[in-house]
């Protein structure tokens, strides 16, 4: 690479090859005003690539957070309001869209729209007589004489037939308009979508903002289109807005922290009444309600990172020095050292999916099963290098600890929960079987009716002398998609959500957490949140967005059809009811009280189900294999547990 280009991909980060340099763009290398600074000051400057000379730079220890693009000509609004540029002074050096294969949308047949069927156990014991009907032949029809080269292995021989066309589906037409709508852009380039477009509600509170989380399904469903260029766009923009500077005071973030959400904000440009420019505004949790930082953010990009990858075979954006660096800085963040004794990661409450006091903080599953996944993804996607060689070992002794540490003590079942209500307290001894002083009385009443004879769950949280025994989903979806669940503990999984179905789905899937806080435990564990009331938001309510992870992980096990039962319920009202960001009560009959319209991430999720069952062998760019390496290692773990010694009888040695 010449000097000056490479100079310029190390300074530029994001934007090597989006614009001219010498024509609208400038950074500003400072730290991140404080909004309520008055004094602050933006200094531009236009860097002139020719006077670089040497071939490497390292990197500014300060984060660029504002990002500015001259537009000769005002901005307008389009669609359902979306932020779209008239005119913009930039213009694209390489065009990113060149990975982008034009005829991928021709050849993507979409699943029929098929009428509502009856209970799950119908399906399941008679997929062969309905099969037609419910439209599994799509999703299970072997294609004989072979692959071709632009087919893929299918999993366990599930495979897209490429020559079925079905009949267009109006939902799935109406959500991909409205995703289209939800577009985000900067600089006339597509950057992600917004929280939520409803063109009817004047109160958007921070739903106008582009969520790192929240566009993670938009992604996956603009992938599997086969539109990558907004995704390129988001890993590398929100790569330039990860906080670089070390921590000075208690507002600074962490070295490594991803933002909970950015906004395109366009102001006149000073001197020019007729130019604007386009500045990106990053929120780390300081504007959010309760003040918390999302630690989910870099988890998630790390994952969408590996999953544009592996769909698009394009490896020259891991590969990049600055997107090697950001990865690196998220992995050390996360595995800084601590005083905490246990593997998972210690966090507050409302740092992730569940961003209200929810009684989450500690070690909850969703940030663990999150956090496994992106260590898994971002060992994949490490460029070898002397430097890297402690940070990939640290990394690896952290996944054993952490697979090991959640399968044995997460995980409960008809047989742990009576284990449990055996249980010894006050233990002191290397070898205690009660490792966390957990009181038998702690079991509550409602589980006992709730866990069936066959199947089991990972618990929401553990620490000492208590178990958060709630059903979390999005937690236990996820810990089967990344492995980190054994595969019977991921089957026993999807047999709890099999036999449970009426409280897990219902009206409308998925329960975010099941069962719901109530009365006086309410009040203590949420403070009497008015939004967070029982069979509500966070607390019990039903959010269509999961559908996305729970056919992620149905399609890893071969059992398409509970996610296929899943999105048919959904597509029942779905639409009728304008993309609803959550529902109420306890089968989600109600659309939820305060709940957003044409939610960005309901809709982006329903089209992640629907092409994932349309092509199965798709769903390999979000999955985790089992590593035999960490499976060898966690079972010598698990042999040397004194629990497991206690078990076994003692052999007389004879000399």
């Amino acid at each position: 690479m010449a000097a000056p280009e490479a100079v310029r991909q190390i300074i530029f980060g994001a934007f090597p090859r989006l614009w001219p340099i010498d024509t609208c763009c400038y950074n500003t290398y400072s730290v991140r005003p404080n909004k309520l600074d008055a004094c602050v000051r933006r200094k531009r400057v236009l860097v002139s690539m020719q006077a670089q000379s040497s071939s490497r730079v390292s990197y500014t220890s300060k984060r660029m957070s504002f990002f500015h693009c001259t537009n000769k000509a005002p901005h307008r609004k389009s669609g359902f309001g979306r932020l779209e540029t008239i005119m913009c002074n930039c213009e694209q050096q390489e065009n990113v869209s060149s990975i982008t294969s034009n005829d991928q949308d021709s050849t993507r047949s979409k699943m029929e729209k098929r009428p509502a069927v009856g209970s799950l156990s119908e399906i399941v014991t008679d997929s062969t007589q309905h099969a037609e009907a419910i439209g599994v032949d799509g999703i299970t029809k072997h294609v004989n004489g072979g692959f071709t080269s632009k087919q893929k292995m299918p999993i366990d021989g599930l495979i897209k037939d490429p020559v079925h066309k079905s009949s267009p589906n109006p939902i799935e037409d109406e959500a991909w308009n409205l995703l289209r709508d939800s577009m985000v852009y900067y600089c006339n380039n597509p950057i992600g979508t917004i929280a939520a477009n409803d063109p009817n509600s004047s109160n958007n509170l921070n739903y106008d903002q582009v969520f790192i989380r929240d566009f993670i399904p938009s992604g996956i469903a603009f992938l599997l289109k086969g539109e990558y260029d907004i995704v390129r766009n988001f890993i590398l923009h929100t790569l330039q807005l990860q906080s670089w500077e070390k921590t000075m005071d208690c507002h600074s973030p962490g070295q490594g922290l991803m933002p909970a959400s950015f906004k395109v904000r366009t102001i006149p440009l000073d001197g020019d009444d007729f130019a604007t420019e386009d500045v990106l505004d990053p929120d780390f949790g300081e504007s959010a309600i309760g003040r918390v930082a999302p630690v989910d953010s870099g988890l998630w990009w790390i994952i969408l990172l590996r999953a544009y990858g592996k769909h698009t075979g394009d490896l020259s954006v891991q590969e990049r020095v600055d997107v090697q660096t950001g990865i690196k800085m998220i992995l050390k963040l996360c595995l800084a050292d601590g005083f905490d004794m246990f593997p998972t990661l210690l966090v507050t409450d409302g740092s992730c999916m569940i961003d209200r006091r929810m009684g989450i903080h500690g070690h909850p599953l969703e940030i663990q099963a999150l956090f496994y996944s992106a260590l898994m993804s971002a060992r994949d996607m490490l460029a070898p290098e002397d430097g890297s060689a402690d940070l990939v070992r640290a990394l690896n002794n952290r996944l054993v600890a952490l697979s090991f540490h959640i399968r044995e003590y997460y995980w409960v079942d008809m047989r742990k929960l009576n284990e449990i209500y055996r249980y010894k307290t006050e233990e002191y001894s290397y070898d205690a079987v009660n490792k966390f002083n957990i009181y038998p009385d702690q079991i509550p009443s409602w589980l006992v009716d709730f866990m069936p004879s066959k199947g089991g769950y990972l618990i929401g949280n553990l620490q000492p002398a208590n178990m958060d025994f709630r059903f979390f989903s999005l937690g236990n979806l996820w810990s089967i998609v990344s492995s980190l669940s054994t595969e019977d503990q991921s089957h026993a999984i999807l047999d709890l959500i099999e036999a449970k179905w009426a409280e897990l789905v219902a009206d409308m899937p998925f329960k975010i957490c099941y069962p719901a806080l109530e009365d006086q435990e309410w009040r203590i564990i949420t403070g009497s949140d008015p939004k967070n009331t029982p069979w509500s938001y966070h607390n019990g309510g039903s959010w269509p967005t999961l559908l996305w992870q729970l056919t992620v992980a149905c399609i890893k096990m071969n059992r398409p059809d509970i996610a296929l039962q899943a999105v048919q319920v959904a597509e029942r009202r779905i639409s009728k009811d304008k993309w609803p960001e959550y529902y109420d009560t306890k089968r989600g009959r109600f659309i939820g009280k305060q709940a957003q319209l044409f939610q960005t991430w309901s809709i982006a999720g329903y089209l992640v189900a629907k092409e994932l069952l349309a092509n199965p062998n798709a769903a390999k760019i979000l999955v985790n294999e089992e590593d035999s390496e960490l499976v060898n290692a966690s079972s010598c773990i698990i042999s040397s547990n004194p629990r497991r010694k206690r078990d076994k009888k003692k052999k007389s040695i004879i000399v």
